[in-house]
């Protein structure tokens, strides 16, 4: 029988210049599920899911359109997705 893991999500307000700081010291947390970075619209600009034993898998091509994203935006909320067994 499975057990059901309590899903939390956070929000953080940065600034563009500070998207891809605030990422790396949000992954270095763990149990991140999912990542979706929102601008100032409310629209979602990326959204990657995590997977078991695959987050610097998934992460490594993804950083340049991070990086990206984070010259063009000024502001921006990441929302992070955690589990907590």
């Amino acid at each position: 029988m499975q057990e059901e893991k309590n899903t939390t999500t956070k929000e953080f307000h940065v600034c563009g210049k500070d998207l891809v700081s605030k990422l790396k010291e949000i992954l270095h947390q763990g149990n991140i599920r999912h990542i979706m970075i929102i601008n100032d619209d409310g629209r979602t600009l990326i959204e990657v899911p995590m997977t078991l034993g695959a987050v610097a898998v998934v992460l490594l091509p993804v950083w340049a359109a991070i990086g990206a994203i984070a010259a063009l935006v000024a502001n921006c909320t990441i929302v992070v997705k955690t589990e907590e067994e």
